[in-house]
């Protein structure tokens, strides 16, 4: 493919205005691909603040971006209009600190967290790590505060810890969320595995009654979130609350990380997935209306229909 010069303008114009552009399927809200999704982490931890470029939306910049700097995948990273490169190479110089120095910032702090592995998850892993040579114990805390454990041969800039006999291994982020972290082996009703307590993660989502609501709603302290679509809000509102348009969306993501946000659906199903998404993007009040509009209607105020 050639590169009109049409297209290349554009580019150059993103790479001139700004000094971090990231090329990406989707937004920094809402990556469209995996590797996308782990580029974003890996900046929204060292920056607060960067340009994207969603190329879903512009099918010429999606496939001029791979000519322009002769680099055939997506998401790229560029630094003061450079090509750094994918996503595997941004979470490498993540780890090794070359990220943070191209950015012209502080080294980044890799002191080993302290974190407790219990006797008994010490046994099991121990037990399931026979017969893997050369190979370590990774751990992963994503974004969302989400842990995966893994085995794999180690890279060279992870972060090691120790505990109970058990190296674990752990990229920058995941270093910095793991800091005082549990971890245990439990047997529950649905069968024996790891569990894992992480002290710096946001509180779970709150469910919230709507008598809770309501007085919260007087007294002006908190935003009520309507996440309905128009044919369900036409039948039944609650003054005071706002919709979840896109707009609204990037408003509530700007909003202090301890403002208090209510999420509002039909039965306080739905709502629970929109309650899940701002506390994992680290909002420490965030509540979900158990019930939703329907107990409102029933409990509260019974002027507003039920549907």
């Amino acid at each position: 493919m050639d590169l009109s010069d049409a297209v290349k303008s554009k580019i150059e114009n993103y790479l001139q205005g700004n000094k971090v552009v990231l090329f990406m399927k989707g937004n920094p809200q809402q990556p469209m691909c995996g590797f996308s999704s782990k580029t974003v982490a890996a900046l929204d931890s060292v920056l607060p603040d960067y340009a994207s470029v969603n190329v879903l939306d512009d099918p010429e910049i999606r496939e001029g971006i791979k000519v322009y700097g002769n680099w055939p995948t997506i998401p790229q990273l560029y630094i003061d209009g450079e090509l750094v490169g994918g996503c595997d190479i941004v979470l490498n110089m993540l780890n090794s600190g070359e990220l943070h120095e191209c950015l012209g910032l502080e080294a980044p702090d890799r002191t080993p967290p302290e974190l407790t592995v219990t006797t008994e998850a010490a046994a099991k892993i121990l037990e399931s790590m026979q017969g893997h040579e050369g190979v370590a114990l990774h751990f992963q805390i994503d974004a969302s505060w989400d842990t995966q454990f893994n085995l794999a041969p180690p890279q060279g800039n992870e972060i090691t810890t120790q505990s109970n006999g058990i190296g674990i291994l752990m990229d920058l982020a995941t270093a910095q969320r793991a800091r005082g972290a549990v971890i245990d082996w439990v047997s529950t009703m649905q069968g024996e595995g790891l569990a894992i307590d992480l002290p710096l993660a946001p509180p779970p989502v709150k469910q919230m009654t709507v008598q809770e609501l309501a007085q919260k709603m007087e007294s002006g302290e908190i935003t009520l979130v309507d996440i309905r679509g128009d044919d369900e809000r036409v039948h039944a509102t609650i003054e005071g609350s706002v919709v979840l348009t896109r707009e609204m969306m990037e408003k509530l993501e700007n909003m202090s990380k301890d403002s208090e946000i209510a999420f509002l659906c039909h039965h306080g199903n739905s709502s629970q997935g929109a309650a899940e998404y701002f506390r994992k993007q680290g909002f420490t009040k965030i509540s979900n209306v158990a019930g939703g509009i329907k107990a409102w209607s029933l409990e509260i105020d019974s002027s507003i229909p039920v549907y």
